[in-house]
C-alpha cells in the first residue's frame, strides 16, 4: 500500500505541474477567489519561501539522502502502518519536487494563497501534511514502533 502512496503523490504532483506550466506559465495567475486563493506560475529555484537559491545540486542530494533513509525506514517497519503511510507521503513529495530539480532546474508552484508568504505545490503539500502526522504520531503515539 505505501509503494501505491508513493506512486499516486508523484503522479498527482507531476500531473498538476504539467497543467500548471502548460495552461499557467502563459497567465502568470489566475485569481479563483480574488485576493484569497490564486493559481499562480513560480519557478523555485531555492527552497521553502525562496531560501538558498539557485542550489539545485545541494537540494538533490538532500533529497537523495533523505530519499534513501524514508525508504529504509519504511523496509523496517510494518508494511501497514500509519508509519509507513506517511513516510510514503512524505517520500512521494520528494520524489515529485526530486524529479522538477533534475529535469528543469526548479519546481514548479502554483497553490497561492494570499495570506500566506509563498507559493507551492502538491508535492509540498504532502510533505507538510505527512510531517505534521508524524510529529503527532511521534508525540502522542510514543514514537516509531
Amino acid at each position: 500500500m505505501a509503494i501505491a502512496i508513493v506512486m499516486f503523490v508523484v503522479f498527482l504532483d507531476q500531473f498538476t505541474k504539467y497543467l500548471a506550466a502548460k495552461y499557467l506559465m502563459p497567465v502568470g495567475s489566475y485569481p479563483v477567489i480574488k485576493h484569497f486563493f490564486h493559481l499562480t506560475y513560480v519557478e523555485n529555484r531555492g527552497a521553502a519561501f525562496g531560501m538558498l537559491q539557485n542550489k539545485t545540486l545541494f537540494f538533490i542530494v538532500i533529497t537523495v539522502v533523505v530519499g534513501i533513509v524514508l525508504i529504509y525506514s519504511m523496509i523496517k517497519l510494518p508494511e501497514n502502518s500509519l508509519y509507513n503511510y506517511t513516510l510514503a507521503m512524505i517520500l512521494g513529495g520528494a520524489i515529485g519536487n526530486l524529479i522538477d530539480r533534475v529535469r528543469l532546474g526548479y519546481v514548479v508552484d502554483f497553490i497561492d494563497f494570499k495570506f500566506f508568504p509563498a507559493v507551492f505545490n502538491v508535492a509540498d503539500s504532502f510533505i507538510v501534511v505527512g510531517a505534521i502526522i508524524l510529529g503527532y504520531l511521534m508525540i502522542f503515539k510514543g514514537g516509531i514502533r
